[in-house]
């Protein structure tokens, strides 16, 4: 199963190109030009360092959020042109679950974080048990302070991921939570964790309708966020 994933719901945007779950190539671009002028040129220029055609490619996946809401738009929108395009089924997934696939390697509670600001976070909770990921909590948006009562009493080890993970840490420090800060580089959104989400769910029957792709904001959208 070859996946072209794409990843756009925070300030970097990067596409990546598996195979079965293995990495064949990824590009990531943090420049601060807008998604829509650089993630289609990644990809492109991607599957032609690979020598791959888009109708060698299998399922289109994307990150359909919760994030910023432009980018978030952009990638679902390039990716249901793609799929329309080349007509290939279109897989929409957590941006908070991809960035934990793409980054759990030990076990304990691998916590989600995205800044949403005003002392909040998109945030989403799994449990990694013996090398196997399982979700603990629902996509939220939610006070930082909530998630600190729901993990008080945790004694395993809590890996924070996202773009919200040091404030996460910083504003929970001293609460006496077994918290773990990835380094910077490792905790960030990457389309590799993206193409994870989408074979997992590829993998249960999800067929992958375009036409049914929609952004999950969480929130109504405000000037703010966008």
């Amino acid at each position: 199963m070859l996946i072209l994933a794409l990843e756009s719901s925070a300030k970097a945007a990067s596409v990546a190109l598996c195979r079965d779950g293995v990495l064949i190539a990824q590009s990531q671009q943090c420049s601060g030009l807008t998604h829509s002028c650089t993630l289609l040129p990644m990809a492109e220029q991607m599957l032609k360092n690979t020598d791959t055609k888009l109708a060698d490619v299998d399922a289109i996946a994307v990150a359909r959020g919760p994030g910023s809401f432009t980018g978030v738009r952009i990638g679902v929108s390039t990716a249901k042109g793609l799929a329309w395009g080349a007509q290939k089924p279109a897989i929409g997934v957590s941006t908070l679950e991809a960035m934990v696939r793409g980054a759990a390697y030990a076990d304990g509670i691998w916590c989600a974080c995205m800044d949403a600001r005003k002392q909040q976070i998109y945030n989403a909770v799994f449990a990694m048990e013996q090398g196997v990921l399982r979700r603990v909590t629902e996509d939220r948006a939610l006070a930082i302070s909530e998630l600190a009562q729901e993990l008080a009493g945790e004694k395993v080890p809590i890996w924070l991921v996202g773009d919200g993970a040091k404030l996460t840490a910083e504003t929970l420090a001293g609460s006496g939570l077994p918290l773990r800060l990835l380094p910077e580089q490792l905790r960030q959104q990457h389309a590799s964790g993206v193409a994870l989400c989408a074979m997992a769910r590829i993998e249960a029957g999800d067929p992958g309708d375009a036409a049914a792709l929609s952004p999950n904001y969480l929130r109504k959208i405000g000037r703010a966020h966008v």
